[in-house]
């Protein structure tokens, strides 16, 4: 890995590959998920959260449901209308920037070591003139939102489990006569802790912008439906 900040002087030629498919990562069968695109996740995708490593919780998207199994991935391409942000923004990522006067700022960095970085091939990073190409200024705009997810998370699960929200889940899953899934060691929002919530506790939560989001990700259940379609279909094809 060789990540350097993004300008457009040092980088005027620098192109991308927009590529997607196995080589890039896309048959995890599971991705985390961040709060800034919960609503976008949940038109798509079932929505886990679950403890990493230090206790802390973190948000699932569920792909998949064998390692390495991304059943909304057809070959090089997607078929939902939104591609999780930790593998959508390719080969590029947020560091920090240390001003002279002490001042940390994010800034855009990417990896020159990542084969789709290129200066013969791809999508240009920089226009003729020296401006962001619509390319980088959606990568960008992916990043940013990707930073912002970070800051909210800590806090947004503090609220949650504050509100009672928080609740073990077992996913039974059934396919064929063959063959089960059994889910554990996973949480949700539960829905009837929601719909139980008092003024105060919901005043608080939407205030802070978090009540959408627990709504998003208690409601994104119902896409375990949609992920043992796309298994059974899968099956039948084999």
């Amino acid at each position: 890995m060789t990540l350097v900040m993004l300008n457009n002087v040092d980088h005027h030629d620098l192109r991308v590959l927009l590529d997607r498919g196995a080589a890039w990562g896309d048959t995890a069968n599971q991705i985390a998920v961040l709060p800034t695109e919960f609503a976008a996740v949940a038109r798509d995708f079932p929505i886990v959260l679950r403890k990493d490593a230090s206790g802390a919780f973190e948000a699932i998207a569920l792909l998949g449901l064998d390692q390495g199994e991304n059943l909304f991935l057809d070959g090089d391409h997607w078929t939902t209308r939104h591609v999780p942000m930790l593998l959508a923004r390719g080969p590029f990522s947020i560091g920090v920037h240390v001003r002279e006067n002490g001042e940390r700022e994010p800034m855009v960095h990417v990896d020159l070591a990542d084969p789709r970085v290129s200066r013969e091939r791809g999508v240009p990073l920089f226009q003729s003139h020296g401006g962001n190409s619509a390319v980088l200024d959606r990568m960008t705009d992916v990043l940013r939102a990707l930073h912002i997810g970070h800051d909210v998370q800590a806090p947004m699960f503090a609220a949650f489990a504050e509100a009672g929200l928080i609740e073990p889940v077992r996913l039974e899953i059934q396919i064929d006569e063959t063959l089960r899934y059994d889910l554990v060691d996973f949480y949700t929002i539960g829905a009837a802790a929601l719909d139980n919530l008092g003024g105060a506790t919901l005043e608080r939560l939407n205030r802070a912008g978090f009540l959408s989001l627990a709504f998003a990700v208690a409601g994104s259940i119902g896409n375990i439906e949609r992920l043992i379609a796309l298994k059974r279909l899968k099956r039948g094809a084999a």
